[in-house]
């Protein structure tokens, strides 16, 4: 006799929810306890339970057949659990978002304080978050890239301009001639001279703005290799230098004078930014939540 009801169970939610990221959510366990337990109760039955798609777990004949056979007497015991379980106060959930490190700070960093729910923040390269959200690691991701997965939604929230930036004690007044007269050229290869500050994870944004703007690739090396653009950006404000950022990132320091905007070129580089979520999730309320955050400080 099968000594693990909790099996059938997994595999009941599944075939309710159709995929195992799904069940992993409905369950509270992670994707790869989900899989366990399928491949389990397939040894034990001796049967393949699901046909396996990119967009959903399709139940067999012998999948159908076990269903409906063990619906009833599982229904019967969620009843008794959920009557005879000790009554306690709600658990606090737990809401796993990941984004960079930049927005997280400019945006999330001061409201955390003040959250109903847990959260935990994952920093890391947008293609290995939207995996991890597909496969019920994250709930929520930010991301200026559309992935491709069918259990995901996106729905773009704002924008991100690169921009040209300086530290205030740079002197730019040759360069904005050249940029002002259309001496573009001239401009690129005067910058190519010029102390350049980068991070080590963000070189996207300076050949994006260089292969726009110069139409070329920036063949230099930044002098400065630093954690950040938060990095970037303290420095700029103690010294002189250049940087492409994004500008969200230096609405503060612009104001103060700290950083000159020196250029944001005739067709501006704009990244849109997305809420990525899955289309199924529990955490519907908390989600929705955190996005109005962002709305309002981006709106």
């Amino acid at each position: 006799m099968v000594n693990n009801l909790e099996w059938f169970r997994t595999f009941k939610t599944i075939y309710e929810t159709g995929t195992l990221s799904a069940a992993a959510q409905a369950l509270f366990i992670s994707q790869p306890g989900v899989s366990l337990h399928l491949s389990s109760l397939e040894s034990f039955t001796g049967q393949k339970l699901f046909e396996r798609s990119a967009r959903r777990m399709i139940p067999t004949e012998q999948g159908k057949i076990l269903y409906h056979f063990i619906l009833e007497p599982l229904q019967k015991l969620e009843v008794a659990e959920q009557n005879f379980h000790k009554r306690s106060s709600a658990a606090r959930p737990t809401i796993r978002v990941g984004m960079c490190f930049e927005t997280f700070q400019y945006t999330l960093e001061e409201h955390i304080a003040q959250l109903p729910f847990n959260l935990i923040i994952k920093f890391g390269e947008y293609t290995a978050m939207q995996k991890d959200l597909d496969n019920g690691l994250l709930d929520l991701i930010i991301s200026p890239k559309k992935g491709n997965q069918q259990n995901l939604d996106y729905r773009n929230f704002s924008k991100e301009r690169i921009v040209l930036v300086a530290g205030k004690a740079t002197d730019t007044s040759v360069l904005t001639d050249l940029l002002h007269n259309g001496q573009i050229e001239e401009a690129g290869a005067l910058l190519k001279q010029q102390l350049w500050y980068s991070s080590a994870g963000d070189m996207e944004h300076l050949t994006q703005f260089w292969q726009r703007h110069f139409n070329e690739q920036p063949n230099f090396i930044p002098n400065y290799i630093v954690p950040n653009i938060s990095s970037i950006i303290r420095c700029l404000q103690k010294g002189s230098g250049f940087s492409v950022v994004p500008d969200f990132l230096c609405q503060e320091a612009f104001n103060t004078g700290e950083i000159k905007l020196i250029w944001v070129g005739d067709h501006p580089v704009e990244n849109t930014l997305y809420f990525g979520t899955r289309k199924k999730t529990i955490y519907e309320k908390e989600i929705r939540q955190l996005e109005e955050i962002f709305q309002n400080k981006w709106g």
